[in-house]
């Protein structure tokens, strides 16, 4: 063994980034390439009763106008989202009309300015509410889930519990915002299609063109060499790959379709808005006794996504008596979708906020309530955990944090005008993993080449999967070459789920482990070939398991509340997280500190407004839509257990992408209220509410 695995190695395609050689979706320059620009709706519901391009043709460079009338007709297609341009259907504002296809993106997009497009309008519901009249409970919530789940009698030993806890809380639709937008190049050929995309997963993408246009998917080449990011939009097809291929089809000539970032919010997905009832009943000794979580989200007409916001606490605490629900409301609004760990980071926020306001009903200390209800196997399923470290977690994170110093009590901390508070909070992700397929060829120069179709999307996957593959191999790293990004190679899962790493590595571990064993018996020189081998996990990977598995973390934040301007400034953020073996240091730290950065965003500063009226987000950009920068955390470190587990994968690793965010925004709301002794339910925590609960809160003192 080399030992790559588990060092801080640089990412193979760092330089090509910093030196901008790096190509992305966009950057494809065929000749004759055109540039397309789409034309959303204006209204929220209806249909369209007339499209006038005459303007729109007359602009320079302007080569021809897409709409339900003149474009290539689709088949059906699994994802409602995706069939654009195929009818007259309004079913959301920002839903694509029209697309624009000139000689270059200025004249794409002066084009598009000029299309008239009117409408048969219809009245419109965008607005959710715990109380409206279209609420349900579905079969299921996102993943599979089941919606309900129930044991015991959770209601009646909620009334007789000795402290009891019943809160609301609400997390506002959130927005994806990678640094790449949405984008797709598309070429046609002699009946073959060759797409350069931004996707996290270039074979799910071939697989809905094959069926869209009624193609073998052997005809079809998906490439995504590198992508600017995704948390999740990028997950699956989306309307932009749709419509670089139709104009590709319709013009005869390769076509780019780059999404303008103030359409990502209504057609790429989006966190949907939650509202969360938590009831904790507990005894006198803090250990529960009931936990209820209700969970209510919406979800659009054409496409049903309920966020699987409750799941969480199925996982998280002992309790007895329990009841977790998801319910929904079907409204004229984009489809939601996956973004940045779905379902735990608000459904964890929700949770560990109310058992921070448990602790305080108790006179306990919050790191003892957690520990104090540690249940010995998953309470939803009843399986043994392959490994559980979260009282490790937070036992490690206290230390590393002076935990141990702090003044229980709420607003004592002062300095000044500032308040100064500290939280902490929980997190949990699951493990995931899909089947992948892998090959591994050994040269007679002594190199190696690793073919897998994965997807880099900003984490180090190709230097991650070299590390397995040198140590599998026994090999110098640097004689270990990776090539993914392309359904020209052995097929294999997504990036996403935190599922990426584990899935493909298992594959290139299992292709290069039996490299390994053929080169140990072959004799003498390789043959000018090289020998080669294939692995594939189905079966394996995709296998059922007797073990609940789990990542789990604890996040601590520092607090400064300006008690004159509401600002709340987070001066220290630390996570501590048990995830598996650490396949890479460097790369591993990156994504714990990028979660953590996100959920930060989350606490403060990310948040999107339905305009009842007139049925759009309002924040649709970076200018209104605030994400974090590096001014907005002083200070922010992750480190993580040597945890070891043997039944996840032969590299015993977890996924690291995501649990960063899970428990980072309630760790930073538990620290405003111990700041402040307000408690804010509503993220995220702006200045104004902040105000207003400390003008509130005088108020109450006063009289």
């Amino acid at each position: 063994m080399t030992g790559s695995v588990g060092a801080p190695v640089e990412r193979r395609e760092g330089r090509e980034k910093v030196g901008g050689t790096a190509r992305y979706a966009a950057e494809f320059h065929d000749p004759g390439r055109a540039q397309a620009w789409p034309v959303p709706a204006s209204v929220a519901r209806g249909r369209v009763s007339g499209v006038d391009t005459a303007d729109a043709l007359a602009v320079p460079g302007v080569l021809t106008v897409l709409s339900h009338e003149n474009a290539p007709r689709l088949a059906e297609p699994d994802d409602p989202t995706l069939a654009v341009l195929q009818n007259t259907r309004v079913p959301h504002r920002g839903w694509f009309v029209a697309l624009v296809v000139a000689e270059s993106l200025e004249a794409a997009r002066a084009g598009a300015a000029a299309v008239r497009v009117t409408y048969d309008t219809e009245e419109h519901d965008v607005a959710l509410t715990a109380g409206h009249p279209g609420v349900y409970v579905p079969e299921e919530a996102n993943g599979g889930h089941p919606a309900v789940r129930e044991q015991g009698d959770p209601d009646e030993a909620f009334g007789s519990s000795a402290v009891r806890v019943d809160v609301a809380y609400r997390v506002p639709p959130l927005h994806n915002h990678p640094m790449e937008p949405h984008t797709s190049t598309a070429r046609w050929d002699d009946g073959r299609l060759t797409v350069h995309t931004s996707s996290q997963g270039t074979g799910a993408v071939r697989a809905t063109l094959a069926a869209l246009f009624g193609l073998p998917r052997e005809r079809i080449v998906v490439t995504a060499e590198h992508v600017g990011g995704g948390f999740g939009s990028k997950g699956t097809p989306r309307p932009d790959v749709v419509l670089a291929a139709m104009a590709a089809r319709h013009t005869g000539r390769p076509v780019t379709v780059a999404l303008p970032r103030r359409h990502l919010a209504a057609v790429v997905g989006h966190r949907a808005p939650t509202l969360h009832r938590l009831r904790l009943g507990a005894g006198a000794d803090g250990r529960l006794v009931s936990l209820v979580h209700e969970a209510t989200t919406h979800t659009s007409r054409i496409k049903e996504f309920v966020e699987q916001a409750a799941v969480p606490a199925r996982v998280m605490y002992a309790a007895p008596h329990s009841r977790t629900v998801h319910r929904v409301a079907a409204l004229d609004v984009p489809s939601p979708s996956w973004m940045r760990a779905p379902g735990e980071a608000p459904g964890m926020y929700a949770l560990e906020s109310a058992m921070d306001e448990l602790a305080t009903e108790l006179g306990m200390d919050p790191i003892e309530l957690r520990v104090r209800n540690e249940p010995g196997v998953e309470p939803d399923s009843g399986k043994p955990f392959s490994s559980r470290h979260l009282v490790e977690c937070l036992r490690d994170g206290a230390r590393r944090f002076g935990w141990a110093g702090r003044d229980p009590r709420p607003g004592t901390r002062r300095d000044g005008p500032l308040l100064l508070g500290t939280g902490v909070a929980a997190a949990t992700y699951p493990v995931m993993v899909a089947p992948s397929k892998a090959s591994a060829r050994a040269r007679p120069d002594g190199t190696f080449l690793v073919r897998i179709n994965a997807t880099d999307i900003g984490t180090g996957a190709r230097t991650v999967l070299a590390q397995i593959a040198a140590d599998a191999l026994g090999a110098p790293l640097e004689r270990v070459r990776i090539e993914v990004g392309s359904t020209e190679l052995p097929s294999a899962s997504l990036a996403g789920g935190s599922s990426g790493t584990a899935s493909w590595g298992w594959a290139v571990h299992d292709a290069c482990d039996r490299l390994a064993r053929r080169l140990a018996e072959h004799p003498g020189a390789l043959p000018e070939e090289g020998l080669h081998t294939r692995a594939d996990t189905k079966g394996t990977a995709d296998a059922g398991s007797d073990f609940a598995r789990h990542a789990f973390g604890a996040h601590f934040a520092e607090v400064a509340v300006d008690t004159v301007t509401g600002e709340v400034r987070v001066g220290r953020l630390l996570g501590v997280y048990a995830a598996g073996r650490i396949l890479n240091a460097r790369t591993a730290r990156s994504q714990f500190v990028g979660g953590m950065t996100m959920g930060l965003g989350m606490a403060l500063t990310e948040g999107s407004t339905m305009d009842a009226a007139f049925g759009d987000f309002t924040e649709s950009d970076l200018a209104s839509y605030h994400v974090p920068v590096h001014a907005d955390v002083a200070g922010i470190e992750a480190h993580w257990l040597d945890e070891e587990d043997s039944r996840l994968n032969p590299m015993g690793s977890k996924g690291i992408g995501e649990i960063g965010i899970v428990g980072t925004a309630a760790a930073i709301g538990n620290a405003v209220h111990h700041a402040t002794g307000v408690r804010l339910r509503e993220l995220p925590l702006t200045p104004d509410r902040v105000l207003t609960g400390l003008l509130e809160r005088r108020t109450q003192r006063a009289v």
